[in-house]
């Protein structure tokens, strides 16, 4: 009677939290509905004008419209940002997880695995603060950039060092968990290394490595700190990798502060932090699609 007492009251303090992050995150998600949408019915805007306009002169009296709440220059600049940093790590990530966990698995578990982690509790504004000290200089004088450094390539580079840990360490678990049977066949039927690893290991591993470059993604979508100390934060769209621009992280955390509450540009940011979130969202209900079919595909094994 006891144990079942104990069992219940652990299973129910389980139950209790879990309802409390779901209603959590609920309540997030109307209060950004609710908040971000004001600038469509209280001020009259269109989604296609904040989507798709880079004119951004918001008025920031309560009450007082008809300015303009482009956000096209911010969006580019983040999907430049987050598409640089993904094509970077994700090669760069695969390697490290192919490497710890086929090429050199015991040296991988001892040291690399250990350092990756590391790099995980790293603060972004270390990230940032190396990227404004180290990373615009070189960039400056290496390629005479125009604003010192700053530049699409500086935030796309610290964004994919931070993005890096994720990746490889999801990747090397989904590689981990590739049934050694497989590995197994592949060598029974002469396959080398190589042939295994790319013909029967990462195809096996693939939605776990697509998971894992997603959850790399919607963090580089949703860093602010780091991105705004290096990527200029002018508004303008970005001639190449090497001019500076902003994102939508960097443009709230610069003037949510300083905007009038229920103001024109005040519901402007709250409409960028809804958009984030439904990027957000997107992005985790593509992982719940692959996590799906990778557990059907393996019950059909």
């Amino acid at each position: 009677m006891k144990n079942f007492r104990r069992e219940y009251a652990g299973r129910s303090i389980v139950t209790i939290c879990g309802v409390f992050l779901i209603a959590l995150t609920i309540i997030i998600g109307i209060f950004l509905v609710v908040r971000g949408s004001g600038t469509f019915t209280k001020y009259h805007h269109s989604i296609f004008e904040f989507l798709f306009t880079s004119e951004w002169a918001p008025s920031d009296t309560v009450g007082v419209g008809g300015g303009k709440v482009g956000a096209g220059i911010y969006i580019v600049g983040s999907l430049l940002t987050c598409g640089l940093a993904l094509a970077i790590a994700a090669p760069l990530s695969l390697a490290e997880a192919i490497f710890i966990t086929e090429i050199s698995p015991d040296l991988g578990s001892r040291v690399f695995q250990p350092a990756i982690e590391i790099f995980t509790g790293i603060p972004s504004v270390v990230y940032g603060w190396i990227g404004l000290t180290i990373l615009v200089p070189f960039i400056r004088d290496a390629f005479h950039a125009e604003m010192g450094g700053y530049s699409v390539l500086a935030a796309g580079l610290i964004l994919a060092l931070m993005i890096f840990p994720t990746i490889s360490t999801v990747s090397a678990d989904a590689i981990r968990s590739v049934p050694d049977s497989y590995r197994k066949a592949a060598y029974g039927l002469g396959a080398t290394r190589w042939q295994m690893i790319w013909h029967i290991v990462l195809p096996a591993a693939l939605p776990g490595i697509f998971t894992g470059i997603i959850l790399g993604l919607t963090r580089a979508f949703g860093e602010a700190l780091a991105v705004a100390m290096v990527i200029g934060k002018t508004r303008a769209f970005p001639k190449n990798i090497l001019s500076p621009t902003n994102n939508l992280t960097a443009a709230i955390a610069a003037d949510m502060g300083n905007s009038a509450n229920g103001g024109e540009q005040n519901m402007a940011l709250w409409s960028m932090g809804l958009l984030l979130f439904i990027i957000s969202i997107i992005c985790i209900m593509i992982i719940h699609i692959i996590s799906a079919r990778n557990k059907k595909k393996m019950g059909a094994h």
